[in-house]
């Protein structure tokens, strides 16, 4: 059975469709309202964005949102988790500096803002979820603790899951340090010894001290390794992904979608705004130019439908030509493979489906 997914587009003539006015009304259109309950403490779960990135949802409509969930009588807070590598989201402290950098505060959003998995990334609860990849996943507390949860997406680009979506958002921003980690872990670098000289550059390059220097040289310690690619400095280019690896990443990262919904059916509300569609996930410290003309706003209770209606709306636009975008400019043509193309991000979809987290079958409907 198909999934109802809300979509409304960017043009406006009068103060009724300002952005504001029309995230609100796609929250009552898409049935939001009804899905949260007096006292519900609502996790509004967004990314902040990293220094230096300015494609992050704008708090103006992070605000919409809030003002939304508390017309309901539910209690919400704005909530992310730390990051796996060193940039400045690893530790909470850092993370709140950060959002309040970007305009993420109480006076702009009305609500609190929580770091989900705490201080340093470790306040976690372990949510089974008894799949391929996965018997367990490694929730952040403070989210699973949430009796109801608000997914607000910047959908675009990632350079190991070739867009990030609604899937994407759950998995990475719903886990704990460790989970990360485990998401990742499939998806390490590997030295080429045939090119490596022994030089030490990506000794150097690493922040945890993962890699060590052997007779053959440079050797990568998997079980630290944090998969930030710092290492991918060499200047022989012996450091590499295998891309062969990424379907099981992309496995990973979607049971993890699934263990940080798991135990709240019914009570959770995703909205994804298709616009300043980047190459790479909002954890760059950039924003490189868009690939696509914005789209619009899209709301729904599936986040496969809404991970699919996303992905068919970008192929179907014209891509720019003064992008990365290097092929497939074309209506009709896979973006994020003309971004990406050694990554297939349709695989989110398909193996979403495939464990219960929704339907890739939609029905959009346009307010």
């Amino acid at each position: 059975m198909a999934s109802n997914v809300y979509f409304t587009n960017f043009r406006a003539r009068r103060t009724s469709d300002s952005k504001v006015c029309k995230i609100k009304r796609l929250f009552k259109a898409a049935g939001f309202s009804d899905m949260l309950s007096k006292g519900d403490l609502t996790a509004v779960k967004l990314h902040f964005g990293e220094r230096g990135n300015d494609g992050y949802i704008n708090p103006v409509f992070v605000r919409a949102v809030t003002d939304c969930v508390k017309e309901t009588g539910a209690s919400p807070f704005v909530t992310d988790t730390n990051t796996l590598y060193f940039g400045y989201r690893r530790n909470a402290v850092d993370h709140i500096e950060t959002a309040l950098l970007h305009g993420f505060n109480y006076a702009a959003l009305g609500v609190p803002v929580v770091i989900a998995d705490g201080l340093k990334g470790t306040n976690e609860i372990s949510v089974p979820v008894n799949l391929k990849e996965f018997k367990e996943v490694k929730i952040a507390a403070d989210i699973y603790n949430a009796d109801a949860m608000v997914v607000l997406t910047h959908f675009k680009g990632h350079v190991m899951s070739g867009f990030g979506g609604a899937v994407k958002n759950l998995a990475m921003g719903c886990a704990s340090i460790r989970g990360k980690w485990e998401q990742h872990e499939a998806a390490q670098p590997e030295v080429d010894q045939q090119k490596c000289t022994s030089c030490g550059e990506c000794i150097s390059a690493c922040p945890i001290n993962s890699i060590e220097m052997t007779d053959a040289g440079a050797h990568i310690i998997g079980a630290t390794c944090l998969s930030c690619g710092d290492c991918m400095i060499c200047p022989e280019h012996a450091i590499f992904h295998d891309w062969g690896r990424v379907p099981a990443f992309i496995d990973r990262m979607t049971e993890y979608a699934y263990g940080a919904v798991k135990d709240k059916p019914g009570k959770v509300c995703y909205m994804t705004f298709v616009m300043n569609v980047t190459p790479d996930c909002d954890c760059a410290s950039w924003s490189d130019a868009p690939i696509v003309p914005d789209i619009g706003i899209l709301a729904s209770d599936d986040p496969i439908a809404l991970d699919q209606a996303c992905y068919d709306l970008v192929n179907k636009s014209c891509g720019f030509e003064n992008s990365k975008l290097r092929s497939n400019h074309n209506p009709g043509e896979d973006k994020f493979k003309g971004v990406w193309r050694n990554v297939d991000g349709w695989r989110q979809i398909e193996y979403g489906e495939e464990i219960g987290l929704g339907t890739c079958e939609y029905e959009l409907i346009e307010i």
